[in-house]
């Protein structure tokens, strides 16, 4: 749970950040709460594309112009993409070889074995692909027109937000990272930690091009072929865990922050609303 906390924390302070670089200051518990937001919604859709409008409207709801939210979300991502494959060639430098060593030939006897479900898994996935980039299709036209609209904003944010953010989403690849090799450490048995960590992260940054939410299906293959390593008879347990802890708890501080704020049963006919008409426009002005 600290790993979890430093993670939000990290996080927290990044957005608010970004937000006091276009001169709009929100409080840290605000900048909190819209993290949480976004993991809710990040958890329950494909690819993961709900997180970002419901980080939008976390904004929205802290008088952030719509504006101004939308610009320092794109650049928050755009700023953190360099760490997360810095740290991933970091990763594979350090220990690629002996991570292949450790887990290459659990992966060969389960793709043996195991190979309908490889396939199963394969096709559903494609399947939830196609779907979902259905969807992603027409939120992409709905965010064209103001995409051109804020890109004058992007030039008036100051260095200075984005040097600091560069520290803060270390943090947060480091302790996400790092959730399964800790769980891992319960075992009789552990594996060693560098080829446990790299197995996390892979399985952790392929949930962003999954189609399916959080990866589901295919990451819990993967855990179970045993890319993090072998975790012995526990790894069912493990895997239930390090579901818990790197999507399930976000997920339900997101659900139960709203709830408090909004009403349960306004985000209920909230999310029904969502359901029933998927292209609706996004409100930018």
């Amino acid at each position: 749970m600290g790993l979890v906390f430093t993670d939000l924390i990290a996080r927290a302070f990044r957005i608010q950040f970004f937000l006091r670089g276009l001169g709009h200051r929100i409080t840290f518990g605000e900048a909190f709460t819209l993290n949480a937001f976004g993991d809710a919604a990040c958890a329950l859709t494909p690819l993961r594309i709900g997180g970002e409008p419901a980080r939008l409207g976390g904004m929205l709801r802290a008088r952030v112009p719509a504006t101004a939210a939308f610009v320092a979300i794109s650049i928050e991502i755009l700023a953190a993409w360099p760490v997360v494959i810095i740290s991933a060639a970091l990763l594979a430098w350090a220990y690629a070889p002996q991570w292949w060593a450790a887990v290459g030939p659990h992966l060969e006897r389960f793709a043996h074995h195991a190979w309908p479900w490889l396939v199963v898994v394969t096709l559903l996935s494609v399947l939830a692909w196609l779907a979902a980039r259905r969807r992603a299709k027409s939120a992409v036209r709905n965010f064209r027109r103001p995409i051109r609209r804020v890109m004058v904003y992007w030039r008036r944010m100051p260095r200075w937000p984005v040097l600091a953010s560069l520290p803060l989403t270390f943090i947060n690849v480091v302790a996400r990272t790092a959730l399964l090799p800790v769980l891992a450490l319960t075992v009789s048995d552990p594996p060693a930690i560098g080829p446990t960590a790299v197995g996390s992260f892979a399985l952790l940054y392929s949930q962003l091009i999954l189609p399916t939410p959080s990866g589901a299906g295919a990451v819990d293959l993967g855990f179970m072929a045993g890319a993090a390593g072998d975790l012995g008879d526990g790894s069912g347990l493990l895997l239930l865990a390090w579901r818990f802890y790197s999507v399930g708890a976000g997920a339900l501080l997101g659900f139960w922050l709203a709830g408090r704020i909004y009403g349960w049963k306004a985000l209920k006919n909230r999310m029904s609303r969502r359901t029933s008409e998927p292209t609706a426009g996004t409100g930018l002005r």
